[in-house]
């Protein structure tokens, strides 16, 4: 709220001076991933007794710095937060990774690979904690991966705006890329899908100002993101099969039935995101968990929301109903 004397610059600025904060926080590390990358890893570690450790994965075209604020409210209710870049984004460096590539050959491989590196390090680093895997959209699949890989065995999952759902398209999809790999390299910018997803979701938004507003309702955080050089770049050719393929292994329901069903699973979406069918493939995702006889699923769906929650209008309250889940999870577990 305004206070008396308050200046909406002022506003801004106290604003911009509390992320700044929260990225100082967020420490910047650099951790040798086995896969051969050098990966930037943030940690913030938890505020008094620790309940349990949170890994973030990112999406896609960012970086895990943007989870700074995120992190800083976790770190406050009680949990280590760490997050980081994946191949081909960011800071993390690899010989066979430049930016929009995750590594050949077997990218994806490559990717979950350092997920599960990255869990291993902190638990390590926090022995005995609950540990709970978190992914925004392209991380959501991440994450989805990375339990499957583990069957299960962490103490919570959190899948928010990811899309999980795309069964038949990818096909469609395949058939779009090997058509353009004809003329381009496999590490060249894929402008054509591209121009189905990113390009197709802003023209989505009914009086959207940028190309980019289906990622949130808030103006300022849309033009962070515009004005971020390692936000909104095209991936190439070779990491959309990567993610066709990690997406399709996500939505493996032998692998999901191999997982423990008692793993408690949080989704969220938002009813104006184009990127995920408007919320559908949560939806779909849920059914399919429910199917499987997962015993613990929670949903969280806010109807005017879009691509990035933690990042729109009420992200406020994504964060506390988040922190409340994982604490659950971390106090059951724990």
């Amino acid at each position: 709220m305004k206070r008396s004397g308050q200046s909406m610059v002022d506003i801004k600025l106290s604003c911009s001076d509390r992320m700044e904060n929260a990225l100082m926080a967020f420490v910047a590390e650099t951790f040798e991933s086995p896969s051969g990358a050098s990966l930037r890893l943030h940690v913030q570690e938890a505020e008094g007794q620790p309940l349990g450790v949170i890994q973030v994965h990112h999406g896609l075209a960012e970086h895990s710095a943007r989870y700074a604020r995120f992190a800083a409210y976790l770190a406050g209710r009680g949990f280590h937060v760490a997050a980081h870049d994946h191949r081909g984004h960011g800071q993390t460096t690899a010989e066979d990774a430049p930016r929009g590539v995750f590594g050949a050959p077997k990218g994806w491989n490559k990717v979950v690979s350092d997920a599960l590196a990255v869990e291993d390090h902190l638990k390590a680093r926090f022995p005995g904690l609950p540990h709970i895997v978190f992914g925004h959209s392209m991380g959501g699949v991440v994450a989805m991966n990375h339990a499957m890989e583990r069957k299960g065995e962490i103490s919570g999952l959190a899948v928010w705006n990811s899309n999980l759902a795309i069964g038949g398209r990818a096909g469609l999809m395949r058939a779009v890329l090997n058509i353009e790999s004809l003329f381009k390299k496999p590490q060249s910018a894929s402008t054509w899908l591209e121009g189905l997803t990113f390009k197709a979701w802003g023209k989505q938004v009914k009086g959207h100002r940028t190309d980019f507003d289906w990622l949130s309702r808030i103006p300022e955080e849309v033009d962070a993101y515009i004005n971020d050089p390692e936000c909104g770049w095209p991936a190439s050719i070779s990491l959309w099969r990567d993610l066709i393929e990690g997406t399709e292994l996500g939505e493996s329901e032998n692998r999901l039935r191999a997982m423990r069903t008692d793993l408690a699973i949080h989704l969220a979406a938002g009813g104006e995101d184009p990127a995920t069918d408007k919320g559908q493939a949560a939806k779909v995702l849920a059914s399919r968990l429910y199917n499987a006889r997962f015993s613990d699923v929670t949903m969280r769906r806010d109807p005017q929301a879009r691509h990035e929650t933690l990042n729109d209008i009420g992200y406020e309250t994504a964060q506390s109903d988040f922190a409340d889940w994982a604490e659950r999870v971390a106090r059951q577990q724990g």
